[in-house]
């Protein structure tokens, strides 16, 4: 009796007519188009845990959006990177620049930093006090006293990997990233040491940043040099 009623129920099931699914519903917005950017930077742009891939979520528009463009354009060099966003307009990237700066998430825990005590204070002391002697201004003369960028084109150096840190001002150094003449960071970059970029790198890493930090609105005095890149 059972088998019967199991047989009837399978040919019940095959006799209904097919219930169609309903096509998934694809979502047109500027959020699901970054989704091809976070594959490489992490969820919602909170950088990738390899330590190579910056966060994108929080910097300012504008100095995202000059990034865009010194990829597609040929002054920052990654393979990946430039193929993905050549064929973009100018709009385009200032759409996507606009919404990774439009969010507000949670940065990271500092990494443990990996140098003695002596190096960590060399590190700050460039960082807060810069080297007159060799012409080199501190950090926080131009990406603000808390570290954490200034609108619209000057980007915060918390919250980023050490990995990152060194890579890029090793970049700078070697010229393998370059910004619109004239090119300040270079001047710096090229004027410290591998160990003081070392040394910047893991202070700066070690640092935990407050709930909510945002970008500087302006900076409280001159820029100490010449950047071409913030035009």
């Amino acid at each position: 009796m059972i088998a019967k009623i199991v047989v009837v129920s399978l040919v019940a099931c095959l006799l209904a007519p097919a219930v169609r699914a309903e096509p998934a519903k694809f979502e047109d917005s500027i959020a699901q188009r970054a989704q091809a950017c976070v594959l490489c930077h992490g969820r919602e742009g909170r950088a990738a845990a390899d330590g190579y891939y910056p966060r994108l979520a929080g910097k300012p528009q504008g100095y995202l959006y000059k990034q865009l463009l010194n990829f597609r354009d040929g002054r920052r060099h990654y393979g990946l990177m430039s193929d993905l966003i050549d064929p973009l307009s100018d709009a385009y990237l200032f759409e996507l620049a606009g919404y990774f700066a439009g969010l507000t998430l949670p940065y990271p825990p500092a990494q443990t930093p990996g140098l003695d005590a002596a190096a960590l204070a060399k590190g700050r002391q460039l960082i807060f006090n810069g080297d007159a002697d060799r012409k080199i201004p501190a950090c926080v003369q131009c990406h603000g006293q808390a570290l954490t960028g200034v609108q619209p084109f000057i980007p915060g150096l918390l919250g980023l990997p050490r990995d990152y840190l060194n890579g890029q001002l090793g970049a700078w150094r070697s010229g393998q990233r370059r910004a619109v003449a004239p090119d300040c960071m270079a001047q710096i970059a090229k004027a410290l040491k591998a160990e003081e970029i070392n040394a910047i790198s893991h202070w700066l890493a070690g640092q935990d940043l407050p709930p909510g930090a945002k970008p500087a609105t302006s900076l409280p005095a001159k820029l100490p040099l010449d950047c071409g890149g913030l035009q």
